[in-house]
């Protein structure tokens, strides 16, 4: 067992069954001093991925003209015919996930029988949600249960014999109210259990490798089971390469989000210059902001963060049902969660889709994204989460973040439908990063609520930039969690370069195209880690 001296790997309390290994944290890495900077970095794992991303925004950045509509391409290409891979591999972390809150395992302890969680309730919530969905939900809240509503109320429309329409499952045509049950169904089918239990499924395979094994933090370690001692060679170089970028690109993904819809808010309630120049600016600003934050770590750093994150959501969601449609909200609420749970088994079906527009543009690339994102998601929320149960840790990673988003989307959503069916066609008008404001703005103090929600996206863009750089730090560290300042901030900017590049390089399809593009060989990597993590809990002791 490693060293348990050694400060990057946390002492287990009370019984836990260690796996015996020679492997020492760090024990690969170079230490390096660069002037006054020092840096402690695994040899293989950095440089690779470092090279790889370098390469990319180069080329991206000197070959802006050719590579947007290659990225377009490529994003159709992976969605439409790998969107049965993404809808079968979403289910199986769902299925893993209810299996091991009902099965005896749930009863194992993370970090040993006798641990005490490092964090409250509230603050443990705080840094789920944060880190989890927080700028998609700003960036998607009212778009998408519009877009989902529209396209349901539309209908099927067919050409040459193949189906033109972006509706869900098979729309419905002329009727309201269905079409809004089936729109919020779709939405919080993209936002609720199935993301939460990609994420969990990462999670808790690296806290139990982690916290209860005594292996590094690092993805590798969750491969131990069924690699062995190979799994410091190359076998683990690989999979912790692949973790580092998807990780990256998903973050790149929701910074260039967050930075398009505060430039579109800037714009609308300020008049300042929207455009590709604002969004590039914002993304500096906000990565100097998010390097301040790493600088001053997890507890200090991002904790407060997130904190600060949830009241603000807290308070803008409380405006919009006290002073929205509020009955049709509370009642929603319920209504949508049963509405969801009719239409689940056909929205997740793979097979024999009729709705390809929406099933591979929506549902595929959106598996895709939270999939890129599980590494870092899934290593922040191992880092917080120790001394839950199994049990606790599942339930409380699946169903209280998704209980939220369902609560945030119909509030959200559910409000700007209403406008619509009211008759403020503006709402549905506006370009997609306006929607939120142009909802805001039928409602009573928009000016304040609307500068609120540039508020958030921008704290929750650092919040993510924040916490994924010590993610990817941590990854290409060779799981040291307390690595030298220095290699927070290179990727912290790096975070922000390839955003820049993506966002010069194409805009929103070039984001979407290197989510969905990283997601893909990193499914793989999940299927084989959910077969790792049951062997792993299989020979835990239990809490009584």
């Amino acid at each position: 067992m490693a060293d348990q001296d050694n400060h990057d790997v946390i002492a287990p309390e009370g019984k836990v069954n260690p796996i015996d290994t020679d492997y020492q944290v760090g024990q690969d890495n170079i230490a390096l001093q660069i002037g006054p900077f020092g840096l402690d970095i695994h040899n293989r794992v950095f440089m690779i991925s470092g090279l790889a991303i370098v390469a990319f925004v180069f080329l991206t950045l000197a070959f802006q003209n050719q590579v947007g509509p290659m990225f377009g391409d490529l994003r159709n290409w992976l969605t439409s015919s790998l969107d049965w891979f993404f809808l079968i591999s979403g289910n199986i972390f769902v299925l893993v996930c209810l299996g091991l809150i009902l099965s005896p395992l749930g009863r194992v302890r993370i970090g040993g029988t006798e641990a005490k969680p490092d964090f409250s309730y509230l603050g443990w919530f705080s840094m789920l949600f944060a880190a989890g969905m927080g700028i998609g939900l700003m960036f998607y809240g009212v778009s998408e249960p519009l877009s989902h509503y529209g396209t349901a109320l539309g209908g099927v429309s067919v050409e040459n014999g193949a189906r033109t329409d972006w509706a869900p499952l098979g729309g419905a045509a002329g009727n309201s109210a269905e079409a809004a049950r089936l729109g919020m169904s779709a939405t919080i089918y993209h936002w609720a259990l199935h993301p939460w239990a990609i994420y969990a499924v990462l999670a808790l395979g690296l806290a139990i490798f982690s916290f209860n094994k005594g292996l590094p933090l690092t993805v590798r370690s969750v491969f131990y089971p069924l690699l062995g001692e190979r799994v410091w060679g190359w076998p683990g170089h690989i999979i912790d390469i692949l973790a580092v970028v998807a990780t990256l690109f998903g973050l790149a993904t929701s910074l260039g989000l967050g930075a398009s819809q505060a430039s579109a808010g800037l714009n609308y309630l300020f008049g300042l210059p929207g455009g590709t120049t604002t969004e590039i600016v914002l993304v500096i600003l906000i990565t100097a902001v998010a390097m301040v934050s790493v600088l001053a770590g997890l507890d200090a750093g991002v904790k407060r963060l997130s904190e600060i994150n949830m009241v603000l959501a807290a308070l803008l969601l409380l405006f919009i049902i006290i002073v929205g449609p509020t009955l049709a909200i509370l009642t929603g609420f319920f209504a949508n969660l049963a509405a969801y749970l009719e239409y689940l088994p056909a929205l997740s079906n793979p097979i024999g889709r009729e709705d390809a527009n929406f099933s591979q543009g929506w549902t595929a690339f959106y598996w895709a994204w939270w999939i890129s994102w599980s590494p870092f998601v899934g290593m922040f929320i191992a880092r917080v989460s120790r001394g839950r149960t199994v049990r606790e840790f599942l339930v409380s990673v699946l169903l209280v973040p998704s209980a939220a988003c369902v609560l945030w989307m119909t509030a959200f959503g559910g409000t700007a439908i209403d406008q619509l069916a009211n008759g403020y066609q503006s709402v549905a008008e506006a370009a997609l990063p306006l929607q939120l404001f142009t909802m805001l703005d039928a409602l009573p103090l928009a000016q304040i609520t609307s500068f609120i929600g540039i508020v958030l996206v921008v704290v929750f863009f650092v919040t993510s930039s924040d916490s994924g750089s010590l993610v990817i730090d941590t990854i290409s560290a060779g799981g040291k969690v307390n690595s030298p300042k220095p290699q927070r901030v290179f990727w912290c900017t790096f975070e922000g370069l390839v955003a820049i590049a993506l966002i010069l390089g194409g805009g929103l399809v070039a984001l979407q195209a290197m989510a969905v593009s990283t997601g893909f060989p990193f499914t793989l990597v999940l299927l084989v880690a959910c077969v790792a993590l049951i062997k792993g809990l299989m020979s835990e002791p239990r809490a009584v």
